[in-house]
């Protein structure tokens, strides 16, 4: 029988070639199934994560809004007659007081019209005087036939229209007096003084538009914010049981600035843009409140009592719906489905799923699955 010893040759090499190409294919399946199950082998390294702890606690339910600060009240400050500004009574930013004097007028032009009015008044009240005088005279004479009733009644005609005329002199005062009270232009509320709209020596008139200063009280405060027409049934409700809470945030939401009550809502909806307008009211003692600014508004509309919470990092979204992974006393993990009734971006309320005392995976999440390996790290991830 003739064979070739190439071909020999041949056949062993493709068997030696088919059973490398065998083991290599066999190690690679063996290295996809480990990191498929997140190195679940008895060798496989943990997964580093961050855990926190299921706690019962109360949640605040609030909503927010972009909204703007106005003073409580705002005045700005107008002369009433026309006059010459002597001076100004007041320091920019100062706090004053209802009364307190702002500016002065120059008085007197108008003390010089008190006067002229109080001296026809004390000259009609000398001229009625003569004409009592006389009317009584011819009355007494017109007994006696020695005056004629023409003439006693003209006496009369003449003391009521003195008196008359004094009534009219004390209008005149009045208006006078009143008109010098103007020059001393005064505070109406009590607020903070802005800065002022015109300098001592210029002709100030009453139909002035700019004014002389704005007051604004900041001492309460109030914030205007909106928010969208389907809070209002919510709203309502809440209001029906009590005073509102309002918090006041910094527009990023980092610093805490006040603390007030919601007031009042608007009584309507803004068609254009669904929403609807809400006034709250802070005692703002620290000033860090300031009209025109841009805060972020909190309204707390309800507390969950006693509920089941966990940070909102813990919380994924699967196709099935939300899940947590639970941390095992044995250092692995369970995908556990769960109910979220609330989340406000920092904790969520899981009304089912989970309870009080059960560890959840916070940060690591997209490496497990049910049954990985976990190892605590020392410091949150990214620190």
């Amino acid at each position: 029988m003739n064979r070739r010893p190439g071909k020999v040759v041949l056949l062993a090499a493709s068997a030696v070639a088919i059973l490398v190409i065998c083991i290599i294919i066999g190690l690679r399946a063996h290295a996809q199934t480990n990191a498929g199950n997140g190195g679940q082998g008895h060798n496989a390294v943990p997964v580093p994560v961050s855990l926190a702890m299921a706690t019962l606690k109360d949640v605040p339910v609030s909503l927010s809004n972009i909204g703007t600060v106005q003073a409580y009240q705002s005045v700005l400050v107008r002369a009433r007659v026309d006059g010459t500004l002597n001076s100004i009574n007041f320091t920019e930013g100062q706090m004053v007081q209802p009364g307190e004097l702002l500016a002065q007028l120059d008085p007197r032009p108008y003390q010089a019209a008190l006067d002229a009015a109080k001296a026809k008044a004390a000259s009609d009240a000398a001229a009625l005087l003569n004409d009592r005088k006389n009317a009584a005279r011819d009355q007494a004479l017109l007994k006696d036939s020695f005056a004629s009733r023409q003439t006693f009644d003209n006496d009369t005609a003449a003391v009521a229209q003195m008196q008359a005329n004094l009534q009219g002199d004390q209008a005149a005062i009045d208006a006078a007096q009143l008109n010098l009270t103007f020059t001393s232009i005064t505070s109406p509320i009590s607020g903070r003084a802005g800065l002022r709209l015109v300098d001592p020596g210029n002709q100030i008139h009453a139909t002035d538009t700019a004014g002389i200063v704005q007051i604004d009280q900041i001492q309460p405060i109030t914030l205007l914010f909106s928010l969208p027409q389907d809070n209002l049934p919510a709203i309502q409700k809440a209001m029906a049981h009590g005073t509102l809470k309002v918090s006041a945030y910094t527009t990023d939401g980092s610093t805490l600035l006040g603390n007030g009550q919601l007031l009042t809502i608007d009584n309507e909806i803004d068609p254009a843009s669904g929403t609807f307008r809400l006034k709250a009211v802070f005692p703002n003692a620290n000033t860090s409140l300031w009209p025109g600014q841009s805060v972020t508004a909190t309204l707390q509309v309800q507390t969950l009592k006693n509920v089941v919470t966990v940070p909102s990092t813990a919380i994924n979204r699967g196709p099935d719906g939300l899940y947590v992974y639970v941390a095992k006393p044995d250092h692995s993990v369970a995908m556990v489905p769960v109910k979220v009734s609330h989340d406000d971006g920092q904790s969520a309320v899981v009304g089912k799923g989970i309870s009080a005392g059960m560890q959840v995976v916070t940060d690591g999440q997209s490496k497990l699955q049910t049954g990985s390996k976990i190892i605590e790290r020392s410091t949150p991830a990214g620190s």
